[in-house]
This record gives structure tokens, C-alpha cells and sequence, in this order.
């Protein structure tokens, strides 16, 4: 049973067929587009993934890609640019919280870019328990936090996301490995987004 408008399907659905998904670069992640070069390739989850455009670089990078998305045009888009750049990706379109128990310890890595901000703030822990699950024991949630310049009264999505926030729910058994306002933020997200990413710790 539906809590929240975001846990809708449709929802994602209309905002795709209105041709107004803001959060869409129209291409992959420069910052994420880096990273892939200097991770070492291995089993990564892109939690609502949108059109796929992260999905198919890391895939492109050697990485084995399950890619989530809750909205059919945003997975059809995904498929067809998989295919038109010949590269495996498997693609799950689904609400990410019914990935468990059946992805249970099995990523090395969790790529998180505007899907902490666009389920209801209500269910961040939530989230935080679903990631921890997903991830092997020393996986890394690999996220760019955004929008740091939004409070959550504002509502959303997107709604407000605060790095103290994001420490906080992600604190032991979570180890930061990496946090940096990137260079490579493209121009309207610069000081709007920031990279920080956490080491699991340890197994449940």
C-alpha cells in the first residue's frame, strides 16, 4: 500500500512522459564518468537509475550493471541506448525497496544520484537499510548528495538533502571514505551536490 505520491510508479511515469525529468543530464555523470576510471570493475546497482546514462558507462567500463527504475519510459530508454552501445545491462523496473531480500550481500558498489532526494524524507532510514543490505561486506555507497541548498520543508521531489543528514544516517557501521565538493559538478549543480562516499563495515 502507497504512503507517499513518490511511491507510486505513475507518479515517476507522468513526469517522464511530460518530458520533465529535471534531474536527467542528458548523459552520463561527469564525476561518476571519472570515478569509473579508477574503481576496480565489479557488481554495481544504480538505484533509480532514470534514462541509464550511468548505467551504460560503467557497464561500457568492464562494471556488471543492475539498473532500478520505478518508471517503464525511463527503463525503455535505458534498453534501447544498452543496445544501441552493444554493452549487458540488466535492467529492473520496480520500486528499489522490493529489491531485498533477493539482491541480499550482492554489490560491490551502489551508485546514489538524485534517489535519496526523491523518495520521502520519511523513509531515509528506510533507505539506509535497504543499501546496507544490498552491499557486500565492504561494498561503498557511491554518492553525490543533492540538493544541499533546499531545506525539506520546501517539499518536493527533490526534496531538501543536508550533509549532516546524510552522516548521520549512514554513520557506524559505515566508515567515509571519500568527501569532496568535485570540480567535475556540472555547472548548475556546483556547491548543490557533494560527493561523499561510505564503506560497509560490517555484515548484519
Amino acid at each position: 500500500m502507497e504512503r507517499y505520491k513518490e511511491d507510486s510508479s505513475q507518479f515517476w511515469e507522468d513526469i517522464y512522459l511530460a518530458n520533465n525529468a529535471g534531474w536527467d543530464l542528458g548523459g552520463p555523470t561527469p564525476v561518476f564518468q571519472k570515478l569509473s576510471e579508477t574503481m576496480s570493475a565489479g557488481k554495481i546497482c544504480i538505484l533509480g537509475c532514470g534514462k541509464g546514462h550511468d548505467a551504460v558507462e560503467f557497464s561500457q567500463k568492464g562494471f556488471e550493471v543492475t539498473a532500478v527504475d520505478f518508471s517503464k519510459t525511463a527503463v525503455h530508454n535505458l534498453k534501447t541506448l544498452a543496445l544501441a552501445r552493444n554493452v549487458p545491462v540488466s535492467v529492473i523496473q520496480d520500486d528499489i525497496f522490493s529489491l531485498t531480500p533477493k539482491y541480499r550481500n550482492s554489490f560491490d558498489y551502489i551508485l546514489e544520484q538524485t534517489c535519496f532526494c526523491a523518495i520521502n524524507p520519511n523513509r531515509r532510514i528506510e533507505y539506509e537499510k535497504l543499501v546496507f543490505s544490498l552491499l557486500k561486506y565492504s561494498g561503498k555507497l557511491i554518492g553525490l548528495w543533492f540538493p544541499l541548498d533546499k531545506s525539506r520543508e520546501e517539499g518536493g521531489p527533490p526534496y531538501g538533502t543536508k550533509v549532516d543528514e546524510v552522516k548521520s544516517i549512514f554513520s557506524s557501521p559505515w566508515k567515509i571514505e571519500v568527501e569532496e565538493f568535485s570540480d567535475l559538478s556540472i555547472k548548475t549543480r556546483k556547491g548543490r551536490e557533494k560527493l561523499i562516499i561510505f564503506k560497509k563495515e560490517n555484515n548484519e
